[in-house]
């Protein structure tokens, strides 16, 4: 390294960073001076250190925290780049995230106005009494995906093991709500055929005969927040039909992701109802 020449003001203006800053990855052993004066605190800073100050500043303009980018400039060129391609990656997803966020709310605010009608886009279907091996988990919004897959693959396994078979689609109830700030928990269950035992987190149980208004999602709308859009259309439905809710919200997967395009039918959302009450049938002239 060549002498610590650079007072921190001439260092500053050569890389772009404050005193403020220099002092604060000094602290933080980010960029620490080549010398610092004993009698006066002093820091000198060397010119070698200039490019790694340029990379510090604009790795903090693109936002990066200041331990990421320790991690960043930690071994070579060559894995620099490659954390850094990582980090902006999951930059974008979650800017991604963001749009939808805001993309639905403004289409809730636009809406807010407009009188609830029951949306079309809701049918009824019947389900029977079900046999359900399932496993219930607490999750939030970052981690629900993982738990679901991770929870339903842990079921497939042991109703091969114990040779029954899945019948065909899996549900996810959410007996709470599930947002990026907090968790709540979720039953994954896989409805099946044949005879097995509880195991581990596995519990075996039947889920009663009931009605479920349903709206069915393609494969590229299974994703929060566009998904909340199916959702809003059945609780509105069930409002506008006067029928109350019984159970839990869910979202039944009838397909596989490999198996059907993006603009294709893939899940659907569903809010077990009762019937409409009888108050409301005579009010309405309704036959059920």
């Amino acid at each position: 390294m060549t002498p610590a020449t650079l007072t921190i003001s001439d260092f500053g203006r050569r890389c772009g960073l404050s005193h403020k800053a220099l002092r604060l990855y000094d602290l933080s052993g980010l960029l620490p001076p080549a010398h610092t004066d004993p009698a006066t605190g002093y820091r000198f800073y060397s010119p070698d250190q200039l490019d790694r100050a340029r990379r510090i500043s604009l790795l903090r303009q693109i936002g990066m925290p200041l331990a990421t980018v320790a991690e960043v400039l930690e071994g070579t060129d060559e894995q620099a780049v490659a954390r850094l391609d990582a980090w902006w990656a999951a930059q974008e997803a979650t800017m991604r995230e963001r749009r939808g966020s805001l993309a639905y709310l403004r289409d809730r605010l636009l809406r807010a106005a407009e009188p609830p009608t029951p949306p079309e886009t809701v049918s009824v279907r019947e389900v029977p009494d079900t046999k359900l091996a399932t496993i219930r988990r607490d999750t939030d919004q970052q981690s629900l995906v993982d738990t679901m897959h991770g929870s339903a693959r842990e079921i497939r396994d042991h109703l091969a093991a114990s040779g029954a078979q899945p019948t065909g689609e899996w549900w996810v109830l959410y007996h709470g709500m599930v947002t990026p700030d907090s968790e709540a928990p979720i039953e994954v269950c896989i409805p099946y055929a044949g005879t097995i035992d509880p195991a581990g987190p596995i519990t075996i149980r039947m889920e009663p005969a009931h009605t479920e208004g349903i709206c069915t999602v393609n494969r590229d709308d299974c994703y929060y927040p566009r998904i909340m859009r199916a959702y809003d259309a059945v609780e509105s439905w069930a409002a506008g039909t006067g029928r109350p809710t019984q159970g839990p919200p869910r979202e039944i997967y009838f397909a596989q992701w490999c198996d059907v395009a993006g603009d294709q039918p893939f899940a659907y959302v569903a809010q077990p109802v009762g019937e409409v009450p009888a108050r409301v049938r005579a009010r309405e002239g309704s036959p059920r």
